[in-house]
């Protein structure tokens, strides 16, 4: 109808000129649709160094993988997660000082870049990982773009991932009767109030009761020396949920000083070790571990008040420690 009243009010050139605009525009919209995917990701280039080979915008977070040569990385909302130059650094200290000799089962807390699992499959004696991941986005990712970097550990059949919240999967899950001989705490700097529910002592009380009676506990604890007040909160938040803490560092390249909590539901505070039956490790031995424990006088250890949920004090420190 409106094409016919068009008809009397402009000439049928004009008319054909309108249609033919308005055809052009209604294809370009579709292309643009079709390929918003490419073109957002393009934009996102601009802000990387080396090329994107894969984007996701998943309902957590934006995650983004690059590749130069064969330096991979990972980035989850612009913060660098790792490198594939140097990510056996933070992974082996990571995961071996947690599991001893006689470990049979582990439960891992983020970590869905199956990094953390990769090696727990080389230490002899594991027979069970639990893996429990916020975003199917990055399990999707793990399973095929970085499948040659964690060696495809997470479609092996002792790795059982679980999508969920790590708090809500604690005061939920059905943890086997024995409990877990490690927790291996691998999650993202708590630099917002959802990531510092997960660094609280209410959280670690939780992660408590899923250990085995003489069972260890990791976390992942950020830079002691570019975020200090974070660090040395996070090792007494620890504390408060009733552990016994030992801190330890690493230098990571990519990283920087990096550091890391190892604790025990003891009174004595556990003596960092890598387990006589480890595999060959690139970076890390007995030696490396026990000069990990020593911390330099700019960053010498200090005492503060716990992370609660109610109070979640790490949320500033995280924020405010790399300005």
């Amino acid at each position: 109808m409106s094409i016919f009243l068009l008809r009397h009010v402009v000439s049928g050139r004009q008319l054909v000129t309108a249609l033919c605009a308005l055809a052009a525009a209604l294809g370009l919209i579709a292309t643009l649709l079709v390929h918003s995917h490419d073109i957002e990701t393009t934009g996102r280039q601009q802000l990387y160094a080396d090329p994107i080979i894969a984007y996701r915008h998943s309902a957590y977070q934006e995650i983004v993988v690059t590749r130069r040569g064969d330096d991979l990385r990972l980035y989850l909302d612009g913060g660098l997660q790792f490198c594939t130059r140097d990510e056996y650094r933070y992974t082996e200290s990571l995961v071996y000082p947690a599991v001893s000799d006689g470990a049979r089962s582990v439960l891992v807390l983020g970590g869905g870049d199956g990094l953390a699992a990769r090696e727990l499959l080389r230490q002899p004696g594991i027979e069970q990982i639990v893996q429990v991941e916020l975003d199917p986005a990055v399990i999707e990712l793990a399973r095929t773009t970085l499948r040659d970097v964690n060696a495809g550990s997470l479609d092996n059949p002792r790795v059982h991932v679980v999508i969920d919240d790590a708090m809500s999967w604690l005061r939920g899950a059905a943890v086997p009767p024995a409990g877990f001989d490690a927790v291996i705490v691998d999650l993202r700097d708590p630099d917002t109030p959802v990531l510092g529910r997960l660094y609280s002592t209410e959280f670690y009380a939780l992660a408590a009761r899923a250990l085995a009676p003489g069972g260890l506990m990791v976390v992942q604890a950020g830079s002691p020396y570019s975020t200090p007040t974070a660090f040395w909160r996070i090792i007494s938040t620890i504390r408060s949920a009733g552990y016994a803490v030992t801190p330890y560092h690493v230098h990571v390249p990519t990283f920087g000083d990096w550091g890391f909590a190892l604790a025990r539901l003891t009174d004595i505070a556990p003596t960092p070790a890598v387990p006589s039956t480890a595999p060959a490790l690139r970076f890390l031995d007995q030696q490396v571990l026990e000069a990990a424990t020593v911390f330099s006088g700019d960053i010498r250890p200090r005492t503060l008040d716990p992370s609660t949920l109610d109070n979640p004090h790490i949320v500033e420190d995280m924020r405010h420690g790399w300005d």
